[in-house]
């Protein structure tokens, strides 16, 4: 059996990413094995995948170039791969790249796009188009090595019985979250016909939501009450999730949920959006010239007024999660 040992210690919605192309790249290629090298939080993301085998660590663990070559050491020495799949590109899986290259493997590398995905968030480029699906970018590194695979875009199925809708209304930084008191109303106006689960994670986050389930009926704060597998389960039981451009979005993609996701000064054209998910389901200011100004939605705005979140309509929302 050929073995792939592969890379990616963050974000976390990037390598959630990496499951629905490990799923159906292994199914496609019975004889391959794949070994997943992440941070060991991540591990329930690739539960019950046959043929892939999930090494967690813990990144304190390996710091620097001396951790990096004690890493390479310790899965060398556990898995002895045919191949290496670099699927982050950054510093330090560089420098595994150049160990595992001097020890005489084959290592592909995943390509960002970086030049395409700065052009498409430049505020002064009035042509914006659809770059290539970061999952697309993943199955292209095992295509590199000789490798077929073709990526269905289907969620998967399951037979739950589906019921209420589920919001997280938080992302990492400002230009992905919609204002609060926005996220607010469209939860007071749902949770008049549907139960909704919120999602979120860290103490501010916490009390916030658990402050919203105080003031609306019909209502249930998650965050900070479930481990990662719970979550997913808990995901996978509605109807409808409702995310930001955020992490939340590819759970909902792994585990068979549609998904409607809100986009301000990033926007579905950088290639991240969620597996399976329908562009239909995306709410956007379409109107903006100067979105997307950012992959990340780490920058501030040069308008100053961050039009792509203000001139978001929360009936907008509510339409498209009811919409049959």
């Amino acid at each position: 059996m050929t073995k792939i040992l592969a890379y990616r210690f963050s974000a976390f919605g990037d390598v959630a990413m990496t499951v629905p192309v490990f799923r159906e790249f292994l199914e496609q290629n019975p004889n391959v094995q794949i070994v997943m090298v992440s941070r060991k939080m991540y591990g329930d993301l690739f539960e019950g995948i046959p043929n892939l085998v999930f090494h967690g660590i813990k990144l304190d663990d390996y710091k620097g170039v001396l951790g990096m070559r004690k890493l390479s050491k310790e899965l060398i020495k556990a898995y002895h791969p045919n191949f290496v799949a670099d699927l982050h590109n950054v510093i330090r899986a560089k420098i595994l790249d150049k160990i595992f290259k001097r020890k005489g493997y084959k290592v592909f590398k995943l390509d960002k796009g970086k030049e395409e995905k700065e052009k498409l968030t430049d505020i002064w480029n009035l042509d914006k188009k659809p770059l290539r699906r970061t999952v697309e970018r993943y199955a292209d590194v095992f295509r590199e090595m000789g490798f077929a695979v073709t990526l269905s875009y289907q969620l998967p199925q399951n037979n739950l019985q589906k019921s209420g809708i589920g919001f997280a209304p938080f992302a990492q930084h400002k230009g992905k979250m919609l204002p609060l008191e926005k996220s607010f109303e469209i939860a007071r106006i749902l949770s008049k016909h549907h139960k909704l689960y919120f999602f979120g994670g860290g103490k501010s986050e916490t009390e916030i939501l658990e402050s919203w389930q105080n003031q609306i009926l019909n209502t249930e704060n998650l965050a900070g009450k479930l481990t990662l597998k719970e979550e997913l389960q808990k995901i996978s039981q509605l109807e409808t999730m409702i995310s930001m451009d955020s992490a939340n979005m590819h759970l909902a993609s792994l585990v068979g949920t549609r998904c409607v996701s809100i986009w301000a000064s990033t926007h579905p054209f950088a290639g991240f959006l969620g597996y399976g998910q329908h562009e239909e389901d995306t709410v956007q200011v379409k109107d903006l010239t100067c979105r997307p100004c950012s992959v990340f939605g780490d920058k501030e705005c040069y308008r100053g007024d961050y039009a792509c979140l203000e001139e978001i309509e929360v009936q907008k929302v509510i339409d498209k999660v009811c919409k049959k």
